[in-house]
């Protein structure tokens, strides 16, 4: 990574504001999932043991952006990551003004701060200018480890990096690291598996990959497009008619190296408790629809996966959220566990899969940043790394 990170930059005595992704459920003040906060501690710890006071900064959820809605508050992480440090969290009731800025100037070395919610102002999402020179005022370096928001340009992500000089925290760096392998010189073979529900979501991720990939396996929804466009019968399955073209492309385009399904796990209805039924992919009746791939698929792709070297995947195999539909996805999760290869996981679906097959552990990398993983994927600038000074 050619970005500076903390270990770049002199820290002591000084402020560092820095970027976190918090957005974790949490019900009723309940935090039901903290690996997103955990996933900070060697960074946050990295930069106290540097003698510098620490201003964190995040969203949670969707706010409507008028201001403080209970529901949003990030009180119940501040509670949770002193625990997690073993020491006190001072809580911002704002994330800029004032106030804030009194009790930023409070800080000593070895403290610690966590602003309110980002997103109780709309125009944070915008990139206003205002707010982030007003976060800026909180710190004398800001440091972004949230990766998972580092494809939006946002006051708190990109804007304020205008005013203060900003590098990655280890987060970020491991982010960059682990994905840049798969896209700049992954060793090979390198095998990409793509699922989800949509084509029209991942055309620019399908392009990229085929010209990078040896192979690139499809799964999920967005293989019965390419049903559809090869003239199969889908049945009631998800199918999006309007790319059907570029299905058809694809397809011509890069034959050797697409890989389909060639049986499924089909259902009279979209539900858990429906009939269903294992068939070949040519034989999918009017009225069933497709919601997992079938044991013949996992056979053939467990074959392509065994040669391979370096796996990216993003994307669920079926409809996972329903156990009877959820073989083909943590099948998938445990073949790339027993591997010898270098396995990054997108975030999102994909890393909840990996996660409730009980083999997170087992992967190289699993990303934080479902959105922000797909887009480095294919290609694209993430504006929240891009603002990040050179080495």
């Amino acid at each position: 990574m050619n970005k500076k990170t903390i270990r770049d930059v002199d820290l002591h005595g000084k402020r560092v504001l820095m970027r976190v992704d918090y957005n974790v459920p949490i019900k009723e003040g309940v935090i039901s999932d903290d690996k997103r906060i955990k996933a900070t501690l060697p960074t946050i710890k990295y930069i106290l043991e540097q003698g510098a006071a620490l201003v964190l900064m995040s969203h949670l959820g969707r706010p409507a952006g008028t201001g403080y809605e209970a529901e949003f508050s990030l009180k119940p992480i501040a509670d949770r990551l002193a625990e997690l440090l073993g020491k006190p969290v001072l809580f911002a009731t704002d994330c800029i003004g004032a106030e804030v800025e009194a009790m930023a100037a409070q800080l000593q070395p070895g403290d610690v701060m966590l602003l309110e919610n980002v997103r109780f102002y709309k125009a944070e999402t915008k990139n206003d200018m205002g707010i982030a020179e007003s976060l800026a005022k909180l710190g004398d370096v800001f440091v972004n480890d949230a990766f998972g928001t580092a494809h939006r340009a946002q006051s708190s992500t990109e804007g304020v990096a205008r005013f203060l000089p900003a590098v990655s925290g280890f987060l970020m760096e491991k982010e960059i690291d682990f994905l840049g392998r798969a896209t700049e010189n992954p060793e090979r073979p390198y095998v990409v598996i793509l699922g989800g529900a949509k084509i029209s979501d991942k055309i620019g991720v399908i392009r990229n990959m085929l010209s990078q990939a040896d192979k690139v396996l499809i799964g999920g929804g967005m293989a019965n497009t390419f049903f559809k466009a090869m003239g199969l019968e889908v049945g009631d399955s998800l199918m999006e008619a309007e790319v059907l073209d570029i299905a058809k492309a694809l397809l011509e385009e890069s034959a050797d190296k697409l890989a389909l399904p060639v049986d499924a796990v089909v259902a009279d209805a979209f539900d858990n408790e429906a009939h269903s039924k294992v068939v070949p992919v040519d034989e999918v009746e009017p009225g069933w629809r497709i919601l997992d791939i079938g044991p013949a698929t996992i056979s053939k792709y467990e074959d392509i996966l065994k040669t391979a070297k370096t796996v990216a995947w993003n994307g669920p195999m079926g409809v996972f959220e329903m156990p009877n539909f959820a073989k083909g996805t943590f099948a998938i999760a445990k073949i790339l566990a027993e591997i010898d290869a270098i396995t990054i996981i997108g975030g999102g679906d994909s890393a909840s899969a990996v996660k409730k097959a009980g083999v997170a552990d087992k992967m190289s990398h699993v990303s934080t940043g479902g959105g922000a993983s797909l887009e480095f994927l294919e290609g694209k600038v993430l504006p929240g790394v891009a603002i990040l000074q050179e080495k």
